[in-house]
């Protein structure tokens, strides 16, 4: 397997053509030096994903992988078109950050029907139809911050809000296990989706405190969201304590400093090293775990300076 490198880079879909990084643009199909072709299909903007596109580049850089790589910016009708984009492209294999399950299936259906290799980031879908995923236990995640609502209430009949991300992957999964952690004390009176957007987030943060300006806490589907909420929260006088995810600069920072109680470190670093390696270990038919996971830690300013890295 020839391992001379070429990674370019596409954005969105297949008529739109903007650099990033090593940057390059145009119709070919497949590896034009013989180096092994992979696609990389990116679910979203948030900081999660830039830095999970990055791992990726890093990892197929480093294995001499030519690496295409397109967003969908949170639309399951986009992340199809990418699909099929790499898909006309050529490509040996490709890694799907997906939208939602919806997009899911229909990517899936996609590969399969043009038998390229799938390998999945973030959610576990019929072994038989991938590769293998490399995944985060999100519902244990979730859980982790209950537990800590848990313990701080300490047996107080309390309430709490949910900020989740966009429905339909990820963030399901988050809240589900949050939620179930919870417990009987501790009432969820609000959950709405902040499609890990920031302004939609403090959007979502004012109307759930003015309709319930009793919270004592809540929980939000990632940092940049959950620092959006705190200024919602903070505007309106209300002391509500937010537990969160992912283990960002930014958000230990705001762990540190006492504007979140507590994050679950999560970083994409190992997502994206796990899911190069695994996909072209498959394709050289070396033998992979089918399913693998990523770490995670919970983290309260007692161990913020011992978090993992987030950004390559």
């Amino acid at each position: 397997m020839s391992r001379s490198v070429h990674v370019r880079t596409t954005l969105i879909a297949p008529a739109v053509c903007a650099g990033l990084l090593l940057a390059g643009c145009g119709g070919e199909s497949g590896a034009d030096d013989g180096a092994v072709s992979l696609g990389f299909v990116n679910g979203g903007t948030s900081e999660f994903h830039t830095c999970l596109e990055k791992a990726v580049q890093k990892a197929a850089k480093a294995d001499g992988a030519e690496l295409i790589t397109v967003n969908s910016r949170q639309n399951a009708a986009t992340e199809l078109a990418n699909m099929e984009d790499l898909i006309a492209r050529g490509v040996d294999a490709i890694i799907l950050q997906t939208v939602n399950n919806d997009a899911l299936e229909g990517g899936i259906a996609k590969a399969k029907a043009a038998g390229i290799p799938l390998y999945l980031t973030s959610v576990v879908s019929d072994p038989d139809d991938i590769l293998g995923a490399v995944v985060v236990d999100l519902k244990k995640v979730g859980r982790l911050d209950a537990d800590w609502v848990a313990e701080d209430a300490g047996g107080e009949q309390v309430q709490a809000g949910v900020i989740a991300g966009a429905p339909g992957a990820a963030s399901d999964l988050l809240v589900e296990g949050f939620v179930e952690g919870l417990p009987d004390n501790v009432t969820v009176v609000a959950n709405q989706p902040g499609m890990f957007n920031a302004a939609k987030a403090q959007d979502v943060a004012d109307n759930m405190i003015q309709a319930h300006p009793e919270l004592r806490y809540a929980f939000v589907a990632n940092e940049e969201m959950a620092l959006a909420a705190r200024k919602a929260f903070d505007a309106a006088g209300a002391d509500v304590r937010i537990v969160t995810t992912n283990g960002t600069e930014a958000g230990l920072e705001a762990v540190r400093s006492g504007k979140l109680s507590a994050t679950v470190a999560n970083s994409p670093i190992p997502i994206g090293e796990t899911a190069v390696r695994n996909t072209l270990d498959a394709l050289d038919e070396k033998r992979i775990e089918k399913v693998s996971y990523a770490p995670y830690v919970l983290v309260t300013a007692d161990n913020a300076d011992q978090a993992p890295r987030y950004c390559p």
